[in-house]
């Protein structure tokens, strides 16, 4: 019984990373701390994002794809495309 406790133990503590993703207007974009708002007022670190949109301003309506790190929040920040 117990190799089966621990079995189950481990496989609950292994939780699995998601991609998603969110859309939203930029209310303040902070490039040197490298910082963003947005209009949902979430502000999202991009310090994990490797290239960010050359002209990425305040005003900017953007799509943000992330993987999901469970009940932690984000994990990495994949993408930002500007949409409009």
């Amino acid at each position: 019984m117990r190799p089966l406790l621990i079995a189950c133990l481990l496989a609950t503590a292994a939780a699995p990373a998601f991609a998603d993703s969110t859309s939203g207007r930029v209310v303040a974009f902070d490039r040197k701390a490298n910082v963003l708002v947005m209009d949902d007022k979430t502000v999202w670190s991009l310090e994990t994002l490797k290239v960010v949109p050359e002209g990425l301003k305040s005003g900017d309506l953007i799509k943000i794809d992330y993987t999901s790190n469970a009940d932690n929040g984000w994990g990495k920040i994949n993408a930002i495309v500007i949409k409009g």
